[in-house]
């Protein structure tokens, strides 16, 4: 049976996990009991596995001890557990931020009939996130507005057309229907904004200039920005600022916490030069606007 969208509330690291706690710091208790609060799926329950691994082969080895050899102690466990910790190469928050959202994360190409009539021009390209796994996709409206045909490109490559559900122009979201979906649909986890910061690490996820999917890494820099659009036209509020690289094609995808949910759907970068090109500052519409725009209030 298909989940409806997901939500979620902020999410503290378990122990194990947190990155600004020196190892040290936290007993091999409480990182243990820690693994049980992690997903099956996540990168770090290989590496809790390594561990225990590690203990039990040291405990092993204790039991062949000859007499007269110092005793396997607890603390010669929690030394080596610490040591396993601090030398394995763990892949990045960054990377596994990307990981969590990439099958949620779908290309969205919009096509115009030619002259004649009897062949799709492309018209845009843009990005979209699966907010609920029957096939509902959030994206910008500029990226769809005057396409007469919408496909979107999963992850796992299946391709299919799509209708517009609803739009929020005044949001720049449109809400989308895949007319066909994957048998294994993951759709994205959504997270309040609501102790968001300056400062926390956030990951955009989308197919700038249509190359992707392609990852970018940086931090909120600010929050309830205002936008308006170069020709003037309209003004957007309370707006998601961040430093994560941000190009044309990347409009309609996620921004992302470090634990890969999504706080905002990726809407503009401001350049003064009018180039279209990232130098700094790009602009989210925070995620409780944009599940409105599917009538799903999350939080």
């Amino acid at each position: 049976m298909r989940r409806s969208a997901l939500y979620s509330s902020s999410v503290k690291m378990p122990l194990l996990a947190q990155p600004d706690m020196p190892l040290a710091k936290t007993s091999l208790k409480a990182r243990l009991q820690a693994l049980r609060r992690i997903s099956p799926h996540d990168p770090r329950l290989m590496w809790s596995a390594i561990v225990v691994l590690a203990i039990l082969l040291a405990i092993n080895i204790g039991l062949h001890f000859r007499p007269g050899q110092p005793k396997l102690t607890q603390e010669i466990i929690d030394s080596a557990v610490l040591k396993t910790l601090e030398t394995a190469d763990l892949p990045s928050a960054a990377a596994k931020a990307a990981d969590a959202i990439a099958p949620s994360v779908v290309r969205v190409t919009g096509f115009v009939k030619n002259a004649e009539g009897d062949a799709d021009i492309e018209h845009g390209v843009g990005t979209g996130v699966v907010i609920v796994d029957k096939g509902i996709i959030l994206t910008n409206f500029h990226v769809i507005q005057g396409a007469q045909t919408i496909k979107v490109t999963f992850s796992d490559g299946m391709e299919s057309t799509a209708s517009v559900k609803s739009v929020k122009p005044e949001d720049d979201l449109a809400v989308l229907q895949a007319h066909k979906i994957p048998d294994d649909m993951i759709a994205a986890t959504m997270r309040s904004t609501a102790d968001l910061r300056p400062g926390d690490q956030v990951v955009a996820v989308g197919f700038p200039f249509g190359i992707g999917p392609s990852v970018s890494a940086g931090v909120v820099s600010g929050l309830k920005r205002t936008f308006r659009s170069p020709e003037g036209k309209q003004e957007m509020t309370n707006l998601i600022q961040f430093d994560a690289a941000a190009n044309p094609g990347n409009s309609g995808g996620p921004l992302v916490t470090m634990d890969g949910q999504v706080v905002g759907i990726v809407t503009a970068i401001l350049n003064p030069n009018e180039q279209r090109t990232f130098i700094g500052i790009g602009f989210a519409v925070p995620i409780e606007n944009a599940a409105s725009a599917a009538g799903m209030p999350p939080f």
